[in-house]
């Protein structure tokens, strides 16, 4: 893994909001903005955003089921998301 990579990767993941996010998806699988500004207690456009930040970090994902978005951890995981997640 290139230092720039690693570094995008630590910047998305050293914020609260955006761990909660992971520690969620992990537990559920996937989940919607609506579900994960629910859970957080956040606005919709909020969540929206550290969601942003997660997926071009590359560790999320989104699909497109019906009408609906759902995000999910990328697959495989890099080793760096592995460790942080497993402190978390």
């Amino acid at each position: 893994m290139e230092i720039n990579q690693a570094e995008k990767i630590l910047k998305a993941l050293a914020n609260r909001r955006r761990l909660k996010i992971i520690r969620y998806i992990v537990r559920n699988g996937r989940a919607t903005v609506s579900e994960l500004s629910e859970f957080l207690n956040l606005s919709f456009k909020s969540t929206s955003k550290h969601i942003a930040v997660l997926k071009n970090a590359d560790i999320i994902d989104s699909e497109q089921v019906s009408l609906s978005r759902f995000y999910a951890l990328v697959r495989p995981l890099s080793p760096l998301v592995k460790e942080v997640i497993s402190i978390v």
